[in-house]
């Protein structure tokens, strides 16, 4: 398979993992399965047939409106399902045939859900964080992955700083500073970073979690969605964290 035909086959079929991604936002948070009852309109209950279903174009085919009572869909769906194509699409264009371009694209479709359900509902369900670590310790082997020791040891670090932190919030404000699921989160980005990128996620979500929602929560009181800003952070320790991690070695060597 050429180039351009695997980039091609690694958008279809992440395209079909944001459709699929769509309905685990949607029914996780809930309680609810991925896979029964099969994809229904929320507003009739009219069942979704398989050619109604085809990513991106049957929303475009029917003009994002239910086959039957003409409800309009949320556009949600094309555009998750979109992010999903670009984000499998350009890791098998920077990675080709190899097994990092399927670990980073699982483990940034896990971010993106993670993200949607925490800025939904506030809620972070199991699937995403548990699963998740567990899928991060099974590809921690994989070329590019940081190995199963560091896996585990991230997936420790994540966990124990991120409870520490909530336990410490706990005891300063009185009442919870965040949600278990922040916590199991990192756990599951350290399985996938290493320890090293659980420290870059913890900063780069804090600081870009103060700047984008700090002076609404204060203004507001509003509990911020950290599992968002956590995820954004994660996706930049992932992308971009030996550059940043060895900028600030440099720097700091320069310092001393």
């Amino acid at each position: 398979m050429t180039g351009g035909a695997a980039v091609g086959a690694a958008a279809v079929l992440g395209a079909c993992a944001g459709s699929f991604l769509n309905v685990c936002v949607a029914r996780w948070p809930g309680g609810g399965s991925a896979l029964s009852p099969p994809s229904r309109c929320d507003s009739c209950a009219a069942p979704v047939r398989w050619f109604q279903n085809i990513p991106v174009f049957s929303y475009l085919a029917l003009r994002g409106r239910c086959a039957r009572c003409d409800v309009r869909l949320t556009l949600q769906y094309p555009l998750v399902e979109v992010a999903v194509a670009l984000i499998w699409a350009g890791l098998a264009a920077q990675w080709g045939a190899h097994p990092e371009a399927v670990r980073g694209s699982l483990f940034l479709t896990v971010l993106l859900g993670i993200a949607l359900t925490d800025a939904r509902t506030y809620i972070i369900p199991d699937q995403f964080t548990l699963g998740g670590t567990l899928a991060g310790l099974a590809l921690a082997p994989m070329a590019g992955g940081p190995g199963l020791a560091g896996a585990a040891l991230g997936a420790a670090v994540g966990f124990g700083l991120l409870w520490l932190i909530a336990e410490l919030g706990r005891v300063v404000f009185g009442k919870d500073a965040m949600g278990g699921g922040d916590v199991k989160m990192m756990a599951m980005a350290g399985a996938f970073l290493g320890p090293a990128g659980v420290i870059l996620t913890l900063f780069a979500g804090a600081l870009i979690g103060s700047i984008i929602f700090g002076p609404v929560s204060m203004r507001t009181g509003r509990l911020v969605p950290f599992g968002i800003f956590l995820a954004v952070g994660a996706g930049v320790a992932y992308g971009w964290g030996d550059v940043i991690i060895a900028w600030y070695l440099d720097a700091v060597l320069r310092l001393n």
